[in-house]
């Protein structure tokens, strides 16, 4: 599969700090989702949290795993 060619292959810096700045902000909005469950049923119902919580836990893993896509930039010229 060529399609996945560049994720096996080294990422860059750059693209390893965004992806984990993705999975953190995605893990902490879950974590608080969870941990203030009772505080947030005075704002939202039961089913707008579970889909906050969701939408929160999909996309912090998909950035992530996305990333993984962008590689190292080399210098060498390919042959």
């Amino acid at each position: 599969m060529k399609k996945f060619k560049n994720f096996y292959t080294p990422t860059s810096k750059k693209w390893r700090r965004i992806g984990d700045a993705i999975l953190a902000v995605g893990t902490m909005v879950t974590a608080g989702g969870l941990l203030g469950f009772d505080q947030l049923q005075e704002i939202f119902t039961d089913k707008e949290i579970k889909i906050i919580i969701g939408i929160a836990f999909v996309l912090g893993v998909t950035g992530k795993f996305l990333t993984n896509f962008f590689n190292e930039d080399s210098q060498e010229p390919k042959p």
